[in-house]
């Protein structure tokens, strides 16, 4: 609904959906994580699917931390322009009534 919606963009659309399809095939079958647990050389596939968990979370939170700081610097950067604005309009309107 939010990519119709034009709220999320292509890429993270196809990000989430990949992410539920691998989460009904665990749920499906729970055996899939023992197949890669193998594959990575870790003990067991309940102890693949927290490390691919912690993983994730560490991902979306840097991405947080990415778009934070973006969001900051726009502000600072709006303000600091909303600022020099004001500071001219007095000059321009007491120059208008002289």
């Amino acid at each position: 609904m939010k990519f119709r919606a034009r709220e999320l963009s292509p890429a993270w659309f196809i990000f989430w959906l990949l992410f539920w399809i691998a989460v009904g095939i665990v749920v499906w079958l729970p055996q899939t994580t023992e197949i890669v647990a193998r594959w990575l050389g870790v003990g067991r596939g309940v102890d693949v699917a927290i490390y691919v968990s912690i993983l994730l979370l560490f991902y979306l939170v840097f991405r947080i931390f990415l778009k934070m700081q973006s969001i900051d610097r726009d502000i600072t950067k709006m303000t600091q322009e909303l600022a020099i604005r004001e500071a001219k309009e007095p000059k321009e309107q007491d120059n208008e009534q002289q």
